[in-house]
């Protein structure tokens, strides 16, 4: 039976939760109740588990409805889905909130979560729900259902109360805690100023007698049946009683000295520990609701509410932002148990006791004050929430207020604790603090599987006294007494204390008492007895303690309370002081148990045996002469023990009837059984289930006059209660929790009841049936009859379980039961005597009628599921024989209802007819009644029958009968799915969650809802919408709904559209796979179908679910067909899924954009398998991110007014990055929904991975470099005009970037060829129209075009580095749709070098122009063009002609100037630290272009930066720059030649490089020379002059694309005086040198070669020529001269190493000699007017040698 029981597929025990008693109370009640069957009855009604009938009200109620959802449709710049989780995050979490929190606009419960998991583990089969339910369905089988007449339901429970748990947290004094205090909370009503629950016991210790100084984790948990102003928490502490002489209790709140001497702690910490009584210390009353009270953070609305002036809030989560009024610290948002919040309150202002009181009297305005206790109890106090598990186990015992509980329904905290402060009124006001926190480790709802969500192991259960009192069913054990001392009133001071105790009788004084007292200490076993304070030193004690004394379950007369009085010495003496024993009290509990007023006792001075007995009385000698000086007060609480006379007698007769014991048989019994109408309702009510298991147990066994007078006290009960009860609905619901749950048929122990309930039902019923007079009653028999049904059907089912269930196989359904012949006969007799009464009292418009009718429908229904069919088809043939045809209105009302009841059911399809064939009897009734209804001729009748025949069909069609447990494969599997889906009711319901700004908390709202104006229903109000024609458009027709509706349909149209998606997205992915295995054959070669549905899915906006749900779709469609979707055909998609892919990777949502990134991989993936490289995908994404970039704001203005990158291209560049991170790709593709190794593993067809990290991490370098130049293009926009040349690079970059696109490249240089032209950079804008000309070219000698060859490639390649020499296949691989090959001709590259000659002609650069010509020439030879040919070397002799122009012009030829300038400061950004070659036209000076660099940079300073240029060319270190100051450093450089020794110390004079070659006009190597001295000055005398040497090599050379370049490398040489000597005099000996041995072709070149070699002496041995040439002297200003002074005189001389002195000397030897040389030449050269200048040159040299001739002697012998 057990297992029958808990694992059946009909019943479920439901566990019974003990009472909140102690344990150790089960052997007061394992008596041998054999002896008293009633008590056996009560303690198995209390002890035994539930049944519940899972079947009897259907599977529909159970069906878990599936319901729409939020859908997120994310943009870039969105973030919905965080955004949600936090919203929901600042909410009470919802999993551990009951559902019927949330009201459902429909009024039923719905479970969904806002947003999917990911794809894989959240959706299996199917990627979304299939077909769409419609928002609003068209049957509303829930509303149809309630409009039955009679519709049966669960008795549906409203929990009235609150579970609050306190817990002491600590208790501390300004003084210090040196001792340990006691004390108890309660509930404590002010109004009737009475105890409302027993006590909770707490103690805490000081630090040295325990490690932690909370003795106790357990709470107490208190029970209200609703907040009222006047119930509060009645707190009191007991410490040691005082010692005489010692310190007193008034140290704690003394204000000098604050804390405790040394020698008060150690007094108080021996006497502590010595002492076991204790005394009064202090009390305070802490209300839990004032609804006045409304205090915000910073002020107090109410004066006599301190703790709205002094509460303190301080929490962990979104209430740290404002104090919301005291009146709300526990409503849902903060105290619900299920969202692990609390309050903490401390009380700061406890009332010391300093004379008796009493808990009447402490609300007393006349009640003397005392000074309150300087110190803070803190105790957290939280509501605990009744969870599921709750109802279902009915924990609401009897320390619960022991409502009725429905199983069916869940609850919903109707009331909740509006405050929680210390408002007790007059001037005793505790100062409460409060404080929220968050307890993140203790056990919550949810983590306690036995049910009991909220209760720990240590958890008092306070009973609550109030159960006793209430017009409801016990539900629970208990059985005990409260005994509460009150006061004892002496002649003389004593320090007087109580010991309690419970007796079994009074024989021997010297017998221990009964182990039957509730301990102080958790855990602990039953005490002998308890021991109240101690009332120091008064005439009258007061007391306030609560004894709690558990009863035996048999009482007897002689079961006696013993009260014993002891006086105390409280004098610290050699040992622990001693009671001393004062007198006695009796009190028998048979007589006084009951009585609820005070009871006055005398108290005896001894006790004698038999004291109880009124004859030995006289022989007691009392105390202050026999007066009553102890007053007391009981409470009695038991559910085993009625108050009631009446119930009393009829449990004791009926105990003599169970045993025998009464003679004559029965007639005492009955007597008691007719007085149980005379009980009143309260005593009837908490009894009411073990007398009806009673009676029904008579019915069963009794005889026949004992069975109709039980089965008629049981009519009158239960009509009583269905009468009185304040319960409204048809069927009591206590009743109803009777029949569902508590009733099981005696477990199985005695003969089931339904053959005797039906006995006596039917005997009566059919004497009522012949006309006999049975009395009133039977009216109520009547309209009780479903009670009595649903008992005989329970008793059926429970005996089909336990005779059927054991010998089943596993998995298989309980077969139904044959009912015995002679029981159907008698169900059959009474069906017809009750189907009889149905149709009598219909025709006169009776409403029990109605009620009767259903009942039996209902038992029809009930036994579909329990016995054989054939018997149910002869009750129902038998009701629809008696209603057969056409009949009375109300006949056929009843008819119609009883076939809807009926056809609810699952079997009633196979129900069988009079034929054995035939298994479709009812379905052919019910067609034949809808036909009957829609084909009445009475139109009125039509109408009235039609919605209910409608009704029947529609249900019949639309009922889910999705269950808990497995249904059977009936007539539910027959129904369409689609019909299931598309009426289910489910489509009704809202999300959860949600945040107010969405619109979401219909529960808000949905007052609005119901004016006949805005119909509730989103289907009825389009209609009217549409019929009063207000929707002429569709965005009309939106408009004209209620805010509520118009999100309801946007909700509904958002899971439409993301419904399709998925289901679109499936067929796509079966389609791919049944393609790719030949299943299906298709003429779709490039898989057209499969990518304009990718193409459509990317374009539009997508739900968070579909994107989740799409990438292994994806990349299953690219391994399966990846070489079609890769080819050439499919550019298109391609190009369009790039850009798609780039786009989402912008996305600020991190699940889209992690998706975007392996989709990126997926496409790298399939081009390494079928392009073998990354090439053509470089070129798609390139072009794609160029197309982006014009759609995606990459900056943003700051604060400053300045730009900055973007979120979305911190996004692009953080995808970009991910895309080469092979570290982190395993994880994003486990995100994803795909295996870890989906991207290096092999597809099928292909023998090795093909798959390289590094090309990957080449091609993502690629893009973000396109994206850097992007933002870098987009930052300097406001820079353009002002800076060019940061313009230049700009453009410059932008070409490097996109260089694998040829367009977007030409595209660009052509930008920055126009920005060289406006700035007249004509050398620079000729080197962009030649990287034109070689990106095509190169483009056409890939395509292996005639014209020219890659010599020619390599012929550019000299006059622009840029363009490669190397052809590869980019080029074709960059022909994509749109971009590359029709711009790539023959025509467009002769155009361009055209150009190129043009600007470099302008340029004045001819070298070049001559190379660009010579490769247009091939062009016009293969066109044989011979105009053009002409043209062309018209134009080369042009071009040589102004060559040799250039070269032999006397003034050297420079085509532009160059500067090094570098940058020094953190406002250059990107420059700073930098140096940088400018190259400028040859007429722009060092003061020009250091102006123009001003000008450009200070417009970037701000107000904390100044610009500063560095005067000199020194090197600049760091630690020399101040702060705040940018600096300029600009000097002019010289070119290098490419051949030139840089090591050589001859002074450059770039003269000599006039007559150079072509190669010379290109350069990235620069010098300077620096002059310095070691002594620190910049210049000094030759002698000291040293000179520093700085080549720097550009990044490339000039001429350039940009018109400066990045120095790359610096190198430094120095020169010592003695070597710049001789370099000085070596460099004009090699000048006259190369002047003298230069060939001349003609006699026209000795012109020009002897003005020349005059210049060249003039400068040599000559100071001073006069326009007439004419020479002043010849020696003294001529170098050589003081060369010779600073080296080869005096001490300078003596300082030269020898060779030095010899390389000096030889220098000089070779000038005076290539001097002397030079004027014999010149001799010969010149005419007539030159005579004079050479009579001068040769006397000039004649003096420098004689001057010589001092230094060096043997000058004279080698001239």
């Amino acid at each position: 039976m057990e297992n029958s029981l808990s694992n059946g597929h009909r019943f479920r025990r439901i566990p019974r939760q003990s009472v909140a008693v102690h344990p150790n109370m089960d052997p007061l009640l394992d008596e041998n109740l054999e002896q008293w069957p009633h008590l056996n009855e009560l303690v198995q009604c209390y002890r035994t588990d539930w049944i519940k009938d899972e079947s009897k009200y259907g599977h529909y109620e159970s069906s878990s409805p599936s319901s729409f959802q939020n859908q997120i449709f994310e943009g870039p710049d969105t973030e919905l889905e965080t955004e949600m989780h936090l919203s929901r995050a600042r909410q009470t979490k919802m999993e551990d909130i009951t559902d019927d929190d949330i009201p459902s606009t429909s009024g039923r419960q719905f479970l969904g979560t806002p947003f999917p998991e990911s794809y894989p583990s959240k959706v299996l089969k199917h990627f979304g729900q299939s077909p769409l339910p419609a928002y609003e369905p068209a049957f509303d089988w829930e509303n149809e259902h309630s409009m039955i007449f009679g519709q049966r339901i669960p008795a549906a429970h409203i929990m009235r109360g609150l579970k609050i748990s306190v817990k002491v947290l600590s208790l501390s004094f300004q003084a210090g805690l040196v001792e340990p205090f006691y004390g108890t909370i309660c509930l404590y009503s002010r109004e009737r100023r009475e105890k409302l629950s027993e006590d909770f016991f707490f103690h805490i210790l000081p630090a040295e007698m325990q490690d932690v100084q909370v003795a106790s984790e357990s709470r107490g948990i208190f029970f209200l049946d609703a907040p009222s102003a006047s119930v509060c928490l009645l707190i009191q502490l007991e410490k040691p009683a005082t010692e005489e002489g010692g310190a007193t209790p008034s140290v704690y709140s003394r204000k000098e000295p604050v804390h405790l001497t040394e020698r008060e702690k150690q007094k108080l910490q021996v006497w502590s520990r010595i002492m076991p009584y204790r005394e009064s210390f202090a009390w305070a009353i802490i209300p839990l609701f004032d609804n006045s009270i409304s205090a915000t953070s910073g002020g107090c609305a109410s004066p006599n509410c301190p703790v709205a002036s002094t509460a303190s809030i301080s929490g962990s989560s979104s209430h740290e932002v404002a104090l919301e009024p005291i009146a709300k610290i526990m409503l849902e948002d903060k105290l619900a148990h299920s969202s692990g919040g609390s309050v903490v309150v401390e009380i700061s202002n406890l009332n010391k006791v300093k004379e008796s009181y009493t808990e009447d009297s402490l609300q007393d305005p006349k009640r003397k004050v005392h000074k309150p206790v300087k110190g803070v109890l803190r105790l957290e106090i939280d509501k605990l929430q009744a969870g599921q598990a709750d109802l279902e186990n009915i924990s609401e015992s009897g320390s619960v207020t022991n409502d009725s509980v429905d199983l069916g329904d869940r609850p919903t905290d109707s009331t909740l604790i509006k405050s929680l402060s210390n408002g007790a009124d007059g001037p005793h006001n505790s100062k409460v603090k409060l404080n929220f926190h968050d307890e993140k480790g203790t056990p919550r709802n949810g983590t306690n599987p036995l049910g009991n969500l909220d209760f720990h192991a240590n958890d008092f259960q306070a009973f609550d006294f109030r159960t006793t009192t209430r017009n409801e069913p016990f539900l629970q054990l208990f059985h005990c007494v409260y005994v509460y001392p009150l006061t004892v009133s002496l002649s003389r001071k004593r320090n007087l204390f109580i010991r309690v105790e419970l007796r079994k009788d009074d024989a021997d004084i010297r017998k221990q008492p009964l182990e039957a007292i509730f301990p102080r200490e958790p855990g602990a076993s039953l005490q002998k007895w308890a021991h109240t304070q101690v009332a120091v030193g008064a005439r009258v004690a007061s007391y306030h303690d609560e004894v709690k004394v558990f009863l035996p379950a048999i009482w007897t007369p002689q079961h006696h309370l013993l009260f014993t009085f002891f006086h105390i010495d409280l004098q610290t003496k050699l040992e622990a002081p001693k009671p001393v024993l004062i007198g006695y009290a009796s009190l028998p509990l048979a007589t006084h148990a009951q009585l609820r007023s005070d009871i006055c006792l005398p108290i005896m001075r001894e006790l004698v045996p038999h004291y109880l007995q009124d004859t030995n009385k006289e022989l007691l000698d009392y105390l202050e002469e026999g007066k009553n000086v102890f007053k007391l007060r009981l409470r009695l609480c038991s559910s085993l023990y009625p108050v009631n006379e009446r119930v009393r007698d009829f449990f004791l007769e009926y105990d003599r009837h169970t045993l025998r014991t009464s003679a004559p048989w029965g007639s005492e019994l009955l007597e008691a059984i007719n007085s149980l109408k005379n009980v009143d309702s309260t005593a009837l009510l908490q009894f009411l289930q073990p007398i009806l298991n009673m009676l029904l147990h008579l019915i069963a066994n009794g005889g026949e006059t004992l069975q109709v007078a039980a089965f008629r006290a049981m009519v009158n009960i239960l009509t009583r209660v269905q009468q009185e009860s304040v319960d409204d609905n048809e069927r009591n619901r206590f009743l109803v929790q009777y029949v569902d749950y508590a009733f099981d048929d005696f477990g199985g122990h005695q003969p089931p009841v339904y053959p005797g309930l039906c006995t006596v039902w039917g005997s009566l019923a059919r004497s009522k049936a012949k006309g006999y007079r049975v009395g009133p009653v039977y009216d109520d028999v009547l309209a009780m009859a479903w009670f009595f049904l649903e008992l005989i059907v329970k008793s059926m089912a429970l005996e089909q379980t336990r005779l059927l269930y054991n010998t089943l196989p596993l998995g298989e359904d309980v077969p139904p039961m044959q009912l015995k012949e002679g029981v159907f006969r008698c169900i059959m007799q009474l069906y017809d005597c009750l189907l009889t009464e149905v149709h009598e009292r219909c025709k006169k418009g009776l409403s029990l009628a109605k009620r009767l009718n259903s009942s039996l429908a209902y038992f029809c229904y009930d036994l579909l599921s329990v016995i054989e069919p054939r018997q149910v088809f002869e009750l129902v043939s038998l009701y629809l024989d008696k209603f057969s045809g056409v009949c009375q209105s109300v006949l056929h009302d009843c008819k119609l209802t009883f076939l809807q009841i009926i056809c609810d059911h699952d079997l009633f399809v196979e129900m069988p007819g009079r034929d054995p064939s035939d298994r479709n009897y009812l379905s052919s009734v019910l067609i034949q009644e809808i036909f009957l209804t829609w084909d009445h001729d009475d139109l009125s009748m039509r109408a009235k029958h039609k919605k209910p025949a409608e009704s029947m069909l529609m249900g019949c069609s639309s009922r889910n009968a999705l269950g808990d447990g497995p249904v059977s494969p009936k007539y539910s599997d027959r129904l369409s799915p689609a019909i299931n889906n598309y009426l289910s009711e489910a489509s009704r319901h809202e999300p959860q969650g949600g945040t107010p700004e969405n619109g979401y908390l219909w529960n808000r709202v949905n007052s609005q809802l119901s004016s006949p104006s805005q119909p509730y229903s989103l289907r009825e109000a389009l209609a009217q919408a549409q019929s009063s024609r207000v929707g002429a458009s569709a965005q009309a027709l939106r408009e004209s709904l209620h805010p509520i509706l118009r999100q309801k349909l946007e909700l509904w149209e958002e899971n439409l559209s993301a419904a399709v998606s998925l289901q679109v997205l499936e067929i796509s992915d079966k389609f791919s796979m049944a393609a790719a295995a030949h299943n299906i054959a298709t003429d779709y070669g490039k898989l057209d179908c499969i990518t304009t549905l990718f193409m459509s899915f990317f374009s539009q906006n997508q739900s968070l679910a579909f994107w989740e749900a799409l990438l292994p779709v994806f990349f299953r469609v690219f391994e399966l067909h990846g070489a079609t979707l890769m080819a050439r055909e499919n550019d298109r998609f391609l190009k369009q899924a790039a850009f798609h892919l780039l786009r989402l990777a912008i996305f600020r949502n991190d699940n889209i954009r992690k998706r975007a990134v392996i989709g990126l991989k997926i496409l790298v993936r399939s081009s390494f398998y079928h392009f073998m490289h990354t090439a053509r995908l470089r070129v798609m994404l390139t072009i794609t991110l160029s197309e982006l970039m014009s759609d995606v704001q990459v900056t943003q203005m700051k604060s400053d007014g300045m730009l900055e990158e973007s979120g979305e291209a911190r996004r692009l560049r953080k995808s970009l990055e991910e895309m080469a991170d092979d570290h982190r790709s395993p994880n994003l593709l486990r995100e994803c929904g795909l295996p870890e190794n989906a991207l290096i593993s092999i597809p099928e067809r292909f023998a090795e991975n093909r798959w390289s990290w590094s090309d990957v991490k080449s091609l993502s370098e690629s893009l973000l470099m396109a994206l850097d130049a992007c933002l870098e293009h987009a930052l300097l926009a406001s820079l353009m005009s002002t800076d060019r040349y940061a313009a230049a690079e700009s453009f410059y970059k932008l070409a490097m970037a996109f260089a694998p696109v040829p367009d977007l490249h030409i595209m660009w240089l052509l930008h920055l060829c126009d920005a060289h032209q406006e700035m007249q950079s004509w050398a620079e804008a000729a080197q962009c129209a030649v990287a034109v000309a070689g990106v095509v070219m190169q483009a056409l000698v890939s395509r292996n075009d005639g014209v020219w060859s890659r010599d020619h490639v390599a012929s550019l390649h000299k006059i622009c580095p840029m363009v490669s020499s190397d052809i590869t296949s980019e080029a074709s691989a960059a022909e994509v749709e749109g971009y590359g090959a029709s711009k790539l001709t023959v025509d467009s590259a002769v155009k361009y070098l055209q150009l190129a000659n043009k600007l470099f002609s302008q340029a004045e650069l001819h070298h070049f122009c001559a190379s660009i010509v010579e490769l247009v020439i091939p062009v016009y030879k293969s066109r044989r063009v011979y105009g053009q040919l002409a043209k062309c070397h018209t134009l080369l002799t042009s071009i040589y002609e102004s060559i040799l122009e250039q070269e032999s012009s006397p003034i050297p030829f420079t085509d532009a100037t160059y500067y090094r300038v570098g940058f020094y400061g953190d406002r250059f950004g990107r420059l700073d630290r930098k140096e940088y070659i400018y190259r400028e036209p040859r007429d722009v000076r060092l003061g020009d272009i250091m102006e123009k660099l001003s000008h450009i940079y200070e417009s970037r300073m701000d107000g904390n930066h100044t610009l500063h240029i560095i005067p000199d060319s020194r090197q600049v270190r760091g630690d020399e720059l101040q702060p705040g100051v940018c600096y300029l450093q600009i000097t002019a450089v010289d070119p290098v030649m490419e051949d030139e020794d840089l090591g050589s110390r001859r002074e450059r004079i770039f003269s000599l490089t006039a007559g150079g070659s072509m190669r010379a006009r290109v350069f990235d190597r620069f010098l300077f020379d620096t002059p310095f001295t070691k002594n620190g000055k910049t210049q000094g005398g030759l002698e000291d002059q040293w000179k520093h040497r700085t080549v720097l090599q550009t990044e490339g050379s000039f001429p350039a694309l940009v018109n400066r370049l990045l120095v790359i490398k610096s190198e430094s040489l120095e020169f010592s005086p003695v070597e710049n000597a001789i370099g000085m005099i070596e460099t004009r000996t090699a000048a006259l040198r190369n002047e003298l041995e230069e060939p001349r072709s003609s006699e026209g070149d000795q012109l020009p070669r002897l003005q020349s070699l005059q210049r060249i002496l003039q400068g040599s041995v000559a100071v001073q020529v006069s326009p007439k040439r004419l020479i002043n002297c010849i020696c003294v200003n001529s170098g050589v001269l003081s060369v010779c002074t600073a080296f080869l005189s005096g001490e300078p001389a003596t300082r030269l190493r020898s060779q030095e002195l010899q390389q000096l000397i030889a220098a000089l030897l070779e000038f005076m000699a290539v001097c002397k040389r030079a004027i014999r030449v010149h001799f010969r050269l010149i005419g007539e007017e030159d005579q004079d200048f050479h009579s001068q040159l040769v006397n000039g040299f004649q003096s420098l040698t004689a001057e010589l001739s001092h230094y060096i002697p043997a000058i004279l012998s080698e001239l």
